[in-house]
């Protein structure tokens, strides 16, 4: 992966942004950001809105949003994270883990391919029921739009996985994405070994919105 890019919205008047700078420049010169730019929000307000920055810092590592301040170390952590392919998962666990669910929803009607991300989260072993009910809420905001249609093949996978929880949940992840693809799958699974797996594909099948 490369190193993530930096883009750091400030103003004259913040009192965290001298320190989030200032830190920012330290990844910098260790080597964890490729570059750093700089914006001042009251020189750039049309920049800001179009980004949604509605306060300051707000800055973005790789493609990771953040706002408010944050320590050196958790600005490193969070770099390497950005570097890394579990970049975007781990920033979606946080996300919900913290009730912004609604951040991740944004993140991925703006991109859809970061659906897959909730993927890996699923199969995390940290991933706590609140998390997994979380992917759950978000796929019932997608649902009907296919925005979350690139989920499907890796769920597919996921569909004879040795623990049964994950198999269950990827039946149910399939009925709220609900494209031909999904449904496919779903129909696939009328004649899978899982008895719980069979039946979240028959109510899916069975409900006249599939």
């Amino acid at each position: 992966m490369p190193l993530p890019d930096v883009l750091l919205f400030t103003t004259p008047a913040c009192p965290h942004c001298p320190g989030v700078k200032q830190a920012l420049g330290t990844l910098a010169q260790e080597g964890l950001i490729a570059s750093m730019e700089v914006v001042d929000l009251a020189a750039h307000p049309e920049r800001a809105q179009a980004l949604g920055v509605k306060s300051v810092p707000w800055f973005r590592i790789g493609e990771l949003e953040f706002e408010g301040a944050m320590s050196l170390g958790e600005l490193r952590t969070w770099a390497l994270s950005a570097a890394s392919a579990s970049g975007l998962k781990d920033y979606f666990f946080e996300l919900l883990k913290s009730g912004r669910r609604r951040k991740v929803e944004d993140m991925i009607r703006a991109d859809p391919q970061r659906s897959i991300a909730l993927v890996d989260l699923m199969r995390d072993p940290e991933a706590s029921m609140a998390i997994r009910l979380g992917i759950g809420a978000v796929l019932e905001e997608f649902q009907g739009s296919a925005i979350a249609a690139p989920m499907a093949p890796k769920l597919a996978d996921i569909l004879h996985d040795p623990d049964p929880r994950n198999r269950a949940d990827a039946a149910h992840f399939l009925s709220l994405i609900g494209d031909a693809e999904a449904l496919k799958l779903l129909r696939d699974c009328l004649n899978h070994a899982d008895p719980e797996v069979r039946e979240i594909a028959y109510d899916a099948l069975s409900n006249p919105a599939a």
